[in-house]
């Protein structure tokens, strides 16, 4: 086979063991959501401190991405990758057999360390297994684990959590992440890591043109998400939708899917131009969620038209950021993990804010001013002097 073929083709087997860890890291994150009132009686709390073990996963990704990236830039990628796989399986298992609240509050914070480390691997280790013209359609492919995992993985743990108990439902991911360790041993390609002379500080990433803009595209774009997505129970009942709330999310969940495939075709062709279309695409589904007069007909055509939009996101965030970054992409990935996280604490939050003071009527001017500013933010990767502007131009190839 020529050298020219093999630029065209996927390493298909290698960016699904990266795609089976985005999977392993999502469905870790949200199985207690799928669990609580089981686990929540085993333990002895309420499930209101149940809840509060996705804080736990989402603060340690929050404090641990960019200290353990910046640590370990210098080892090799490989290694530090099944590292954070190996840390899945620990925790997993801690959780599975723990009989401590607070022993599971550790083993969950552990999860999180090692999400926060495998999310900002994946992206570069992706791109490092294709050819340049091929390297959003690589992270398209390592990032379909997450939908997977929301729409398929998260109901299917909690259908296992009430047959067998939710200790199986820890105790199975660990199993996976362990059998994904050893195909990542067996198959998959090692890199090394940076050389002294290559590394920059972390404030000279930040003032490469472009990485702030996406850093800032990602924080108002996924705090909107969180916010509606965490209380999308009272704004539906606050607009008198009556859809129920289990249906809404396999919506919205299913969507995803071709949301993230279509973009795996185009992201290298039209990154730019699908990234504001997914900013606008939500805007669009947040006002149909607030015309209350479309009924649950209306309402399930939002939520498949956020879904959709939704879906792709991950992958043109990484992309753009992969692109803007050049040798960086590791630290700046972090730098992604970082903000997401601070983005998804924030949803709960602010959406909490919202209800107490101006009620769940309140969403969709909130929401529209920050995925407005995302716009905004996303306007500037095409403006003029932009050192991305060849790689995010509407038409742009690079």
């Amino acid at each position: 086979m020529t050298s020219s073929a093999l630029e065209k083709r996927l390493p298909w087997a290698n960016l699904l063991a990266l795609s089976m860890g985005a999977f392993i890291t999502i469905l870790t994150e949200a199985l207690p959501a799928a669990l609580l009132p089981q686990m929540a009686e085993d333990l002895g709390v309420s499930q209101a401190w149940i809840g509060q073990t996705v804080t736990a996963y989402a603060v340690g990704s929050l404090v641990a991405a960019i200290p353990l990236v910046t640590a370990t830039r210098s080892m090799r990628r490989r290694p530090l990758l099944m590292a954070a796989v190996l840390g899945f399986a620990l925790a997993n298992s801690v959780t599975a057999l723990s009989g401590s609240f607070t022993l599971t509050m550790v083993a969950r914070v552990v999860a999180g360390m090692a999400a926060g480390l495998l999310w900002a691997l994946l992206a570069g280790y992706a791109t490092r297994l294709v050819a340049p013209q091929l390297h959003g359609r690589a992270i398209a492919v390592a990032m379909v684990g997450t939908p997977l995992a929301l729409s398929l993985g998260v109901p299917a743990g909690g259908w296992l959590g009430l047959a067998l108990g939710w200790r199986w439902c820890f105790g199975l991911a660990s199993v996976l992440a362990l059998l994904l360790w050893v195909w990542m041993g067996l198959r998959l390609p090692d890199f090394p890591g940076q050389a002294q002379r290559q590394r920059m500080p972390m404030a000279a990433v930040l003032r490469t043109p472009g990485v702030v803009a996406v850093l800032m595209v990602v924080l108002f774009y996924v705090l909107a998400h969180n916010i509606l997505y965490t209380y999308i129970a009272p704004f539906l009942a606050a607009n008198g939708v009556p859809v129920r709330i289990d249906l809404a999310l396999l919506v919205f969940g299913v969507a995803a899917l071709p949301g993230i495939w279509l973009t795996g075709l185009y992201v290298d062709r039209h990154l730019y131009g699908l990234s504001m279309a997914s900013i606008l695409l939500f805007c669009g589904a947040v006002l149909m969620l607030g015309v209350s007069w479309g009924g649950a007909f209306m309402a399930l055509a939002a939520l498949a038209v956020w879904g959709f939009a939704f879906g792709g996101s991950a992958t043109l965030f990484q992309t753009s950021l992969a692109h803007v970054a050049g040798e960086q992409v590791d630290l700046a990935q972090s730098l992604l993990v970082t903000t997401w996280n601070t983005a998804i604490a924030g949803g709960g939050l602010v959406g909490g804010l919202l209800i107490v003071h101006g009620g769940a009527g309140a969403f969709v001017p909130v929401l529209l001013v920050l995925l407005g500013v995302a716009v905004v933010c996303q306007r500037q990767l095409a403006g003029p002097g932009s050192s991305s502007l060849t790689a995010l131009q509407p038409d742009g190839n690079r």
